[in-house]
């Protein structure tokens, strides 16, 4: 007689612990802000085997902070002397890092050679591309190796180093080829924001708009009244708006019921649908964050002709994305049949039914299932007069 056995599903679950630092001077010898997370990521003072980690160091940051592999070093000695530091390496930083497998692979060899195993580490310092093209090499090794994060730039921190999403493009399309692995821990200086260009700076603060926009009038408002000092990058204004910023993204993972995306929507891609579209029909010439400012006033346009949300809720969140100095408007949006795919390539992501949101007011969300066509171009239309017009 054949066994019976229970044919319905079984569900289980999988703990993660989202460990999350911002200080400043993240590894100078006398700050031990990050050493806890470090100790709980790679087994504290357990003797029973050594610890490795390989870093691999977003170029561009390296530039400004050529100091920073020893300042790790000798940072790991003090704190975690039983983590060797094995290799360090220089990356291409920006998304031409993601247009391929090549940082990948990268990672994975490396993580052979090095023999990095599932209690050792990989640190990704940099941008978000590079947070993105690293930790897709992590997950993939080994079946999964752990993985720190050192977001460097204010989209890094207070939004894409927040999240759980590894990835590169293909065909053309924004993070087809990736993983959904959370990082071990996300280690976060604030200080390394401050030599960024003024274009990068700026181009960050357009996660902090989204996330504002969709969950905290308090905090939006206090971006209006403080817009000019964060245009200019004034500390005082920008870090606590990155942290406040990176505190929603998290709180969105951790208590959103949804951080692997299997839901019908994407609250926190506001904006975005129109925006991987721009960034690959200009070649990636447009930056994600600068792309995101123009996508967000882009909805907003067609939420305010679409009937869903008030003039004055469209003209404040657009004003305030100007005067941060971002853009709200490029010339490749005229090119709306070359945008409309980007919505299928959504409802694709999705798997079903087509979901955008949209603003009704600040901090007020709607869903829709569709996008008009002709109103898309009446948007379009519109928000080009208004931007000629300042």
């Amino acid at each position: 007689m054949t066994p019976e056995y229970p044919t319905n599903a079984l569900p289980f679950s999988v703990p993660f612990a989202h460990r999350v630092v911002f200080t400043h001077g993240l590894f100078n010898l006398d700050n031990d802000a990050a050493a806890h997370a470090m100790s709980e990521v790679l087994g504290g003072s357990d003797p029973v085997s050594s610890r490795g980690i390989i870093a691999f160091i977003d170029d561009g940051f390296h530039t400004q902070w050529p100091d920073f592999d020893g300042e790790l070093r000798g940072w790991l000695q003090a704190h975690l002397p039983n983590v060797e530091l094995r290799s360090v390496t220089r990356v291409p930083g920006g998304e031409s890092c993601k247009q391929d497998m090549q940082l990948v692979d990268q990672v994975i060899e490396a993580v052979e050679r090095w023999k990095i195993d599932r209690r050792s580490a990989v640190l990704a310092v940099g941008g978000g591309a590079v947070l993105d093209a690293v930790g897709l090499g992590a997950a993939l090794s080994h079946r999964g190796v752990r993985h720190i994060r050192v977001p460097t730039s204010v989209l890094a921190q207070d939004d894409a180093g927040m999240g759980v999403k590894n990835g590169i493009n293909r065909f053309g399309k924004k993070n087809f080829v990736g993983s959904f692995s959370p990082p071990d821990a996300v280690l976060c200086d604030l200080s390394h924001t401050r030599t960024l260009s003024v274009r990068h700076r700026r181009a960050g603060l357009s996660e902090a708009v989204k996330i504002f926009a969709l969950r905290d009038p308090h905090w939006f408002a206090k971006m209006e009244s403080s817009a000019i000092a964060l245009r200019d990058g004034a500390p005082e204004a920008l870090e606590p708006v990155i942290v406040q910023s990176a505190h929603w993204h998290v709180q969105h993972i951790v208590r959103g019921g949804d951080p692997f995306e299997r839901l019908a929507a994407r609250p926190l891609d506001f904006g975005h649908w129109s925006a991987h579209r721009l960034e690959s029909l200009s070649q990636f010439e447009i930056p994600h964050g600068e792309a995101v400012s123009i996508g967000i006033a882009l909805d907003c346009h067609y939420a305010r002709l679409a009937g869903l949300m008030s003039k004055d809720a469209c003209d404040r969140v657009v004003s305030l994305l100007r005067t941060l100095g971002l853009p709200t408007f490029h010339p490749l949006l005229e090119q709306t049949a070359a945008l409309i795919p980007s919505l299928e390539e959504f409802r694709e992501h999705l798997g079903g039914q087509l979901t955008i949101t949209l603003l009704r007011e600040i901090g007020e969300s709607v869903d829709v299932h569709a996008m008009e066509t002709a109103l898309l171009e009446r948007a379009v239309l519109s928000l080009k007069a208004e931007s000629s017009s300042k």
